[in-house]
């Protein structure tokens, strides 16, 4: 590449880095001039479309330039992000690791080079030209300009391997592009992305403890705020502050309304922080005898300002490590006692979050309390209190088990396919073959794919699955009436469902969980408990298989179910909003009492 365009360039990735695609379109033309028909200002051009949302010229642009060069790097890099706007998945991931592979070979030859080059001045002991200084500053642009795409590569294509069910893929990619971020903010948000997808798959517990404790790191030059301790007094109420990105339409709605709707005004008070996106569901939160205030799009400090003036005793943070993290913001510790509940399953690893709000069930051992950097509050019997209705009007359930009309059992699965590992897979594979006729309807976005359904299609053939019994739906917001269709909804594991279970369970539907080693993994066994259907809980995944065919056999238990499983659960104490938070406001209490220094 021409030193002159190069620099021009550089100077285009800059612009890209910063959110100037305009600018970008300005470099190309200076490029232009050199040479009309590079492949580079092309590409420049097609990724500057790209970005301003014309997928058309982008597409076409960077075709041109692949014609003009074939392996050019930025022309494959926009037809990935065009594929990925298009739903084109496979097409997404083959450029994009075409992308990542390059890269990761020309970045080591440029750092070979460069060093060799170091080297042989230190061998010869003379002192470095002009010609050298010029040299040593062409390769380290060189070396900028690919990591800057191999940045990118990463992050667009972890988004491709989390939708085509590889969260390990998709977590790895993340890891590796926070260590290229230019800025400590993108690099922890990077990581933080990269904890939550790590939760889908099994991981030695003392290594997710290791790996959420990094994340501590990227807030060294942060300065926590200094609280004074308070004196409380039988007329001052106890200040509670609820933080999250999702006080909108998300799985976390259906289990807000006992902090917010049912907690002790007279002894508390409570303050919603919401830094997320507003919809109808923000709007009918607003109305309830809660402070409010709209933190969306103050950055971290000024944020956790603004909490501190406010005068919080506890703020709960209801996200963790899931999109759009407050993390962050807690960083700076805004208030005196900080808990994580509710949003994440793992521990945060942020040395400012001090508690961690589980149950009896889902850390009953020691080794599970161990697993965090938070110390571990239990509330009983369940950590979570499911409120539906905030989102939608529930529709009613189908009080006749499917089975009875159909002839044979109809299982089910609506959880996110990133949660469906290959043993999941594999142990479904054996209850359909221990349920003869019986049939497995998957629902989720992937299905929404055309790529998305092959992509699972050839994972289930290698598998020897029989396809003909695998039904393949996608998503729709009709999907809580789809239950009337199953008989018996199957859980995930190791990352378990949450709100697909209360949801199955809701509709009249009997879920078959496995309680496993960690806060995540049993959560499902939490929900089973607290929902007073123990007999739903299996031990291992063996024991998965065995309840799961036991119960396909007993038609009149599946009947009684789907007749009575809705009442049940709104009398358990899965749905007691009142007990719920009464257990959990005494556990503010407790912490508050105690000698806790602020």
């Amino acid at each position: 590449m021409d030193d002159k365009i190069l620099n021009w360039v550089v100077l285009a990735e800059k612009f890209s880095a910063s959110g100037d695609p305009k600018s970008m379109r300005t470099v190309a033309q200076e490029i232009f001039e050199l040479d009309k028909n590079s492949a580079d200002g092309l590409a420049i051009v097609a990724e500057s479309s790209f970005y301003l949302g014309n997928m058309d010229e982008a597409e076409s642009l960077a075709q041109f330039a692949l014609s003009v060069e074939p392996n050019h790097l930025r022309g494959k890099l926009v037809m990935g992000g065009v594929a990925a706007k298009n739903f084109k998945l496979k097409t997404q991931l083959k450029f994009l690791q075409e992308i990542i592979d390059t890269a990761h070979e020309e970045l080591k030859n440029f750092r070979a080079e460069f060093n060799n080059h170091n080297r042989q001045l230190k061998f010869t002991h003379r002192p470095k030209t002009p010609e050298d200084e010029a040299d040593q500053k062409r390769l380290k642009k060189k070396i900028f300009i690919m990591q800057s795409l191999l940045f990118k590569a990463l992050c667009w294509i972890s988004n491709g391997f989390y939708l085509a069910g590889e969260p390990a893929r998709a977590a790895e990619s993340l890891l590796e592009a926070s260590t290229l971020a230019d800025k400590d903010e993108q690099a922890a948000e990077l990581y933080s992305k990269h904890l939550f997808l790590k939760n889908y798959r099994d991981v030695p517990p003392m290594q997710a403890k290791e790996a959420a404790r990094h994340y501590n790191s990227f807030f060294a030059r942060v300065t926590p705020f200094k609280h004074i301790r308070k004196v409380f007094g039988t007329e001052r109420k106890i200040h509670i502050g609820y933080i999250s990105p999702d006080f909108r339409e998300h799985a976390v709605a259906n289990f807000l309304t006992p902090f917010l709707k049912n907690y002790d005004a007279e002894n508390f008070s409570v303050t919603c922080y919401f830094t997320g996106k507003k919809d109808l569901v923000t709007e009918k939160l607003k109305a309830l005898p809660i402070g409010w205030r709209d933190l969306t799009g103050k950055d971290p400090l000024t944020a956790a300002q603004i909490i501190d003036k406010d005068d919080i005793d506890i703020l709960v943070d209801l996200s963790g490590h899931s999109q759009d993290s407050c993390l962050p913001i807690l960083a700076y510790k805004p208030a005196p006692v900080q808990i994580c509940a509710l949003g994440y399953t793992a521990s945060t690893g942020l040395n400012a979050v001090d508690y961690f709000l589980s149950d009896k069930i889902c850390s009953q051992e020691k080794s599970q309390i161990n697993n965090f950097t938070e110390k571990v509050l239990q509330v009983d019997p369940c950590c979570l209190c499911y409120a539906p209705g905030l989102i939608r009007e529930i529709p009613a359930q189908e009080l006749r088990a499917p089975m009875l009309k159909n002839g044979f059992i109809t299982f089910g699965s609506f959880n996110n396919f990133a949660k469906v590992s290959d043993e999941v897979l594999y142990i479904w594979r054996a209850i359909l073959e221990g349920v003869p006729r019986s049939r497995l309807i998957l629902k989720g976005k992937i299905f929404s794919i055309e790529d998305g359904q092959e992509i699972v299609k050839e994972k289930l053939r290698k598998m020897s699955f029989p396809l003909d019994r695998i039904e393949m739906r996608p998503y729709s917001p009709d999907y809580l009436e789809q239950y009337r269709e199953i008989d018996i909804a199957l859980d995930t594991f190791p990352y378990t469902g949450g709100t697909t279970t209360c949801e199955a369970l809701y509709m009249g539907v009997p879920v078959i969980t496995v309680r496993g080693k960690t806060h995540g993994s049993r959560l499902g066994a939490s929900i089973l408990n607290a929902a007073d259907v123990k007999e739903l809980i299996a031990n291992s995944p063996m024991d998965y298989v065995k309840k799961a065919i036991q119960l396909s056999k007993r038609k009149e238990l599946i009947a009684a179910y789907h007749v009575g499983l809705r009442e049940h659960v709104q009398n358990s104490a899965l749905m007691n909003a009142e007990n719920y938070i009464r257990e959990l406001e005494k556990i503010y209490q407790r912490l508050i009492d105690s000698n806790v220094k602020f």
